[in-house]
């Protein structure tokens, strides 16, 4: 694929961004994705709260830009010029938005740091805090950016190790990790990206996307993705991966993550510690596409991390015409899962490749976040 290609695909799905007047969140409403590529605007915080909720944006690092833009936007409409009653309501916001949704630190992250910003700049007015909250959110948004494009290059580097001559290279990934859950180029997605603009047709990569439950993100989205950008593609549910390993058709798996543990144990949507335990059992490299963002030194183990559980309706409903379980059966519908460390053969930072133990290698890159 051309950069100029390549440009015109980021172009078209820019997840988030604060509009041109900036009155409001502009995303694309991913619900609706394959069928409709449709861009809404956020203006109240009711509203960019529903929309972490229900996953019309979602990925960890959008979120937390989501986040991010949305208190800038929301603390603009904050009346007052006394300080402490404009930090009590930007405060009572900004947990209002926290409380979205449980286990993608980058939310928690996001909020925190814009918080940081305005306690920094208590002794300014209230419009300079309110322009300067602004600078804060965009310039997440561009680290963001930054960061993902580092993470392409690391990963890319581990594909051209991997590259035979006339052969694709088979990747495999679970849920959606590319540009749609980010600013742009993604992490899991992020060094197919970055192949792709080191001149690398997209005939030479095989991606091969888990359909990811319980809201088809793989399908959705993954595969939506990636199709979009000309890479070969081929879908299959998730119980279907041991099959493919088994041929020999995956050569490396990326996945991204929504939280790592000091130790290593990574949070990434539900099925991902499976594909890990068959990565081990194959011997097929297993990595996880961490922005610093999602690691979280504070909590031990990924037994702390806390999982989010979601509506049994998308199990048994929402794809289907009518229900396809009994009414009177209990559901199980974790969103995430977490993988252990043990099993991740190496973790995909912005600022470098760690591999075990990882309470160890980790801190060596990362200052306590």
């Amino acid at each position: 694929m051309s950069t100029d290609r390549t440009e015109d695909f980021f172009e078209k799905i820019i997840t988030v961004k604060l509009s041109g007047e900036r009155d409001c969140v502009d995303i694309i409403d991913q619900t609706l994705l394959p069928g409709e590529i449709k861009r809404i605007s956020l203006y109240t915080k009711e509203e960019i709260w529903e929309a972490i909720k229900k996953l019309r944006v979602r990925g960890a690092p959008a979120i937390g830009v989501c986040a991010a833009i949305g208190l800038a936007v929301l603390s603009n409409g904050i009346e007052t010029d006394d300080f402490e009653e404009f930090y009590s309501q930007f405060k009572e916001i900004k947990e209002y938005l926290a409380s979205s949704r449980p286990t993608a630190v980058n939310l928690f992250w996001a909020l925190n740091r814009m918080e940081k910003k305005a306690l920094e700049l208590k002794n300014d007015s209230i419009p300079v805090i309110r322009e300067k909250l602004f600078e804060e959110a965009l310039a997440i948004q561009a680290e963001d950016i930054k960061i993902s494009r580092n993470i392409g290059e690391y990963g890319f580097s581990l594909m051209k190790e991997l590259k035979k001559e006339g052969k694709e290279l088979g990747i495999l990934t679970h849920c959606n990790a590319g540009t749609l859950a980010t600013a742009k180029y993604g992490t899991a997605l992020a060094p197919i990206y970055t192949a792709l603009e080191h001149g690398w047709p997209g005939t030479d990569l095989h991606v091969y996307c888990d359909e990811t439950r319980p809201l088809l993100q793989g399908a959705r989205l993954t595969a939506f993705e990636l199709s979009e950008a000309g890479v070969t593609t081929t879908l299959q549910c998730d119980n279907m991966a041991s099959m493919l390993m088994k041929q020999g058709k995956i050569d490396i798996i990326f996945v991204g993550t929504d939280r790592v543990a000091a130790n290593g144990d990574v949070a990434n949507k539900i099925g991902t510690s499976a594909v890990a335990i068959l990565a081990a059992y194959y011997h097929i490299p297993f990595y996880v596409c961490a922005p610093g963002s999602t690691l979280d030194f504070d909590t031990p183990s990924g037994k702390e991390i806390p999982i989010e559980m979601r509506d049994p309706s998308e199990v048994a409903e929402l794809w289907y015409r009518e229900r396809m379980a009994p009414k009177e059966i209990d559901i199980f519908n974790p969103a995430f899962d977490v993988t252990d460390h043990e099993l991740v053969t190496g973790i995909i930072t912005e600022r470098g490749i760690v591999t075990k133990p990882y309470e160890m290698t980790l801190p060596g890159l990362f200052k306590k976040i």
